[in-house]
This record gives structure tokens, sequence and C-alpha cells, in this order.
């Protein structure tokens, strides 16, 4: 496994918040996107409640595919992640370590909304284990890939 390109991914990943979340279900193919935060081994934590349709979706756990990227690029400097995995809601000893993780990359919400932190503690906290993640950077040459498999 390449430590330069988990460290350019992981970096990449902390430039940026917002991770669309591709997932299936009854009704067919779904997404959204979600505030995230990743981990050093590169899993990815978001916030939701069961009650919207990827929370009932992915309630059990299920495979998922995700992008992440800056919005607004040329196409000659477009660079982004792409991944695919598991995603499911995480349970104690693992959401307290996730839930550091999380507030440690949005720290506002408990700097500036006190209750705002207290609500999301009591929120489904859920992660995502890749299995496979794909760095694109057309700015290194058109087309430009790498691509690091996890398990």
């Amino acid at each position: 496994m390449s430590e330069a390109l988990r460290a350019a991914l992981y970096g990449f990943m902390q430039q940026h918040n917002v991770l669309t979340l591709a997932y299936q279900d009854e009704e067919g193919v779904g997404s959204c996107a979600l505030w995230f935060a990743p981990d050093e081994a590169l899993a990815c934590y978001f916030l939701s409640a069961l009650t919207t349709r990827h929370g009932r979706a992915l309630a059990a756990g299920g495979e998922v595919a995700f992008t992440i990227q800056k919005d607004e690029q040329p196409w000659q400097a477009i660079r982004g992640v792409q991944g695919r995995g598991r995603c499911a809601p995480l349970t104690e000893p693992l959401r307290s370590t996730a839930w550091q993780v999380y507030q440690s990359r949005f720290p506002f919400i408990s700097q500036q909304f006190p209750d705002l932190e207290s609500a999301l503690q009591r929120s489904l906290l859920w992660q995502i284990v890749p299995a496979w993640l794909r760095l694109i950077d057309n700015s290194r040459g058109f087309g430009f890939k790498e691509e690091l498999w996890l398990t």
C-alpha cells in the first residue's frame, strides 16, 4: 500500500467538508450530500437520522459509493476522491472515538452552539469504511488517477 497515496487521500479529505453519498434502497438509487470528518485510517464519519431515506436504507449497514470534491473547478484542475465501502451507524465504544474526530473537525459546534452539540450527540453517528479509493487530479495531467485498495 502506498503511504504517499494514503497521505494524499487523507490530506485531500481534510481540505473538504462535504461528501456525496450514493446508496440503493427499495425505491432505487439515491444520493445525498453530508458534512463528514475523516480519520487517519480514511474512514469517514457523518451525522444523520434513521428517518432520512439514506438512514432507513443503511440502518442495518450496506454498500455505498461516495465522492468528495471542490465545487466549481475548471476541468483542467479537477481534483477529487471517489470511493466505495460499507456504511453503518456506530455504537459505543466506537461512537465516542468517532465523535471526537467529528467534533475536532467542526469545533464551532461546541464553541458556538452548545444546544446544537447536545442535540447532535444524541443523533446517530455513521461510519463509512472504504474498501477502495481513487484520487483524481487533472492538475497532474488530464485523467490522472491513483487507486488504493484497503481490503
